[in-house]
C-alpha cells in the first residue's frame, strides 16, 4: 500500500482524488446532518417559547377571571359568577406549576415566575376575603377591600412579570434565530465549496483518464508496431535455430558414423592381433620344449601376458566407445524424429513399464506403485522412452540397506498443465550435482552401477521436446523425486518446429 501510493501512476491519481470527493461528500454530509440538528434544537426552542408565554398568559387570564367573577358576585349577588371565580382558582396552580416547570433551566425566568407565584398568591387571598365578606353579607366591608386599589397594583405588578418573561423568551428566540439562519449560511456555502471542488475534481479525473486513454491508445499503437517488427525477428532467429539444430543432428549422426569406420578397423585389428599372440605363444611354447635356453623371459612374459592385457584394455575401450557412439546417434535420430500427439492412458503406459523390470525390483526386495496418473495428448513413444529412463534410474539407484518403493503420481494444474511425479527411497543425489546429471555423459556418486551417463541427458531433451520441464528434488540417503511438468496437449505445426 505505500508503495502505491509513493509510486506516481494514473491509478494513484484517481485514487487520491476519489479519496478527495469522497472526504467532500463527508464534509458535506457532516456539515447537512450538523444543520437539521441546529434547526432540530431552534425549532423545540421555538416550541418552547411559545409554550412559556402562553403558559405564562394564561396564568394572568386565570387571575383577571378570578377577579371578574368576585366582582360580578359583589355587585350582583348571583352566584353564576362564582362559578367563573372558582374555574380560575382550580387552574391556576396546576399553570403556574406548570409555568415553573417550563422556565426550571433559566435562573432569570425562574425568578420572576417565583415572583409570579407571590403576586398570584396574594391576589387570590384578596379576592376570597371579599368572596367571604360577601357571603356573610357584608358587602360594604367588600367593596371597601376593593377600593384600597391593592387588587390593581398586584394586577398591574403581575402583568409586569408575565411581559418580562415573554420579553426574555422572545430576545432568546431571536438570539437562536440568528444562530440558526447563521448555521445555514454556513451549511450552504460547505456544500456550495464541495460540490464546486467535487466537480473541479470530476474534471480533473476525467482529463487524467482522457491522456490515459490516449497514451495507452499511443502505446498500444507503438507496441503492436515493435511486435511486428519483434514476430519477424523471432521467425528469423527461430528458423536459424531450427537450421543450427538440424547442422548440428546431421554433424553429430556424421562423426557418430564416421568414428563407426576407424573403430570397426581397431577392432578387428584387435582381433588379428590376438590371434598373432595366439600363434606367437604357440610357437615360444614349442621352442621351449625344444630348446628352452632359447626363449627369453620378457618375450614370454610380453607375449603371455603384456600382450594379452592390452589388447584386454583395447577391447573395453572400443566397446565403451562404441556405446557412446551407439548413445550418440539415439540421440541425434531422436532430435530429427517427427513427435506424433496421440492421447495416452499414463496409468496403462507406467504400468506397462513398471511390469517390463519386474524381474529386477524383485531381485531388489523393491515395489513400484502406480497411482491414478491423468491423460494427456503427446507423443507415446518420447513419454516411454522418458518414464523408462526414470524408472529403469530409480531401480539402478535403490539403496540396498532398506526395501525399495518407487511412487508415480500424477495431477492437473491451472493453466493446462499436467505434472508426474516419479519418486524413489534409493540412493538420492548430493545438491551440487541435482543439475550436473543432466548433462551429456555426466554422473553422479558412486560410479558402481553400468551406464555412459546418457539417461537423465535424453530425458531431459525429450521432455523439452514435448514442451515440458524436468526438475530435480533429492537429498542423499533420502531419495530423488524426479517432477515432469507437461502441456496438457502437444501442438505440434510442422516437422521443423517439432524437431
Amino acid at each position: 500500500m505505500a508503495a502505491f501510493l509513493r509510486t506516481p501512476t494514473l491509478g494513484r491519481s484517481i485514487v487520491l482524488l476519489l479519496g478527495a470527493a469522497l472526504i467532500l461528500l463527508m464534509s458535506a454530509n457532516v456539515a447537512t446532518f450538523l444543520m437539521v440538528a441546529r434547526t432540530e434544537s431552534f425549532n423545540r426552542s421555538v416550541e418552547h417559547t411559545q409554550e412559556v408565554r402562553l403558559t405564562a398568559q394564561r396564568v394572568l387570564t386565570w387571575a383577571v377571571d378570578a377577579e371578574t367573577g368576585q366582582r360580578g358576585y359583589l355587585l350582583t349577588g348571583r352566584g353564576q359568577y362564582l362559578s367563573i371565580y372558582n374555574d380560575a382558582l382550580r387552574a391556576l396552580p396546576e399553570d403556574m406549576d406548570r409555568l415553573e416547570r417550563l422556565v426550571a433551566d433559566s435562573p432569570e425566568q425562574t425568578e420572576k415566575a417565583r415572583r409570579i407565584r407571590y403576586i398570584v398568591d396574594e391576589r387570590m387571598l384578596t379576592l376570597r376575603r371579599g368572596v367571604e365578606l360577601a357571603a356573610t353579607g357584608r358587602i360594604g366591608e367588600a367593596v371597601s377591600l376593593i377600593r384600597t386599589g391593592r387588587g390593581k397594583i398586584l394586577m398591574d405588578a403581575m402583568r409586569a412579570e408575565v411581559d418580562a418573561i415573554g420579553d426574555h423568551e422572545q430576545r432568546l428566540l431571536l438570539t437562536r434565530q440568528a444562530a440558526s439562519e447563521r448555521s445555514a449560511k454556513a451549511t450552504l456555502i460547505v456544500n456550495g465549496l464541495a460540490g464546486v471542488l467535487i466537480v473541479i475534481l470530476a474534471g480533473v479525473s476525467v482529463w487524467l483518464v482522457r491522456r490515459y486513454l490516449a497514451d495507452l491508445q499511443a502505446a498500444r499503437a507503438a507496441l503492436d508496431q515493435a511486435n511486428a517488427g519483434l514476430e519477424e525477428t523471432v521467425r528469423t532467429r527461430t528458423a536459424e535455430l531450427v537450421r543450427a539444430n538440424e547442422e548440428i543432428q546431421r554433424f553429430a549422426y556424421i562423426v557418430s558414423h564416421d568414428l563407426r569406420a576407424p573403430l570397426v578397423n581397431v577392432m578387428g585389428y584387435t582381433s588379428e592381433l590376438e590371434q598373432a599372440g595366439k600363434a606367437l605363444d604357440g610357437q615360444i611354447g614349442r621352442i621351449e620344449e625344444a630348446a628352452p635356453d632359447l626363449v627369453d623371459a620378457d618375450a614370454r612374459t610380453a607375449v603371455r601376458e603384456d600382450v594379452p592385457e592390452a589388447i584386454g584394455f583395447i577391447r573395453a575401450s572400443t566397446a565403451k566407445m562404441d556405446r557412446l557412439i551407439n548413445a550418440i546417434l539415439k540421440l541425434s535420430r531422436e532430435g530429427r524424429r517427427t513427435l506424433t500427439p496421440e492421447t495416452l492412458d499414463m496409468k496403462k503406459l507406467a504400468q506397462g513399464i513398471a511390469d517390463s523390470v519386474r524381474h529386477q525390483t524383485d531381485a531388489a526386495d523393491a515395489e513400484i506403485e502406480v497411482g491414478d496418473l491423468p491423460e494427456i495428448e503427446s507423443d507415446r513413444l518420447s513419454m516411454e522412452q522418458v518414464f523408462g529412463n526414470l524408472i529403469d534410474n530409480a531401480v539402478k539407484y535403490l539403496d540396498p540397506s532398506r526395501p525399495g518403493l518407487i511412487r508415480l503420481s500424477g495431477q492437473e494444474v491451472p493453466g493446462g498443465w499436467i505434472v508426474y511425479e516419479i519418486a524413489d527411497n534409493g540412493r538420492g543425489v548430493s545438491p551440487k550435482d541435482h543439475e550436473r546429471i543432466f548433462e551429456l555423459f555426466r554422473r553422479s556418486g558412486r560410479q558402481d552401477r553400468p551406464g555412459e551417463g546418457l539417461g537423465l541427458a535424453f530425458v531431459r531433451n525429450s521432455v523439452r521436446r514435448l514442451g515440458g520441464v524436468v526438475e530435480l528434488e533429492s537429498e542423499l540417503g533420502q531419495g530423488s523425486t524426479f517432477r515432469l511438468k507437461f502441456p496438457k496437449r502437444l501442438v505440434v505445426q510442422d516437422p521443423g518446429d517439432a524437431a
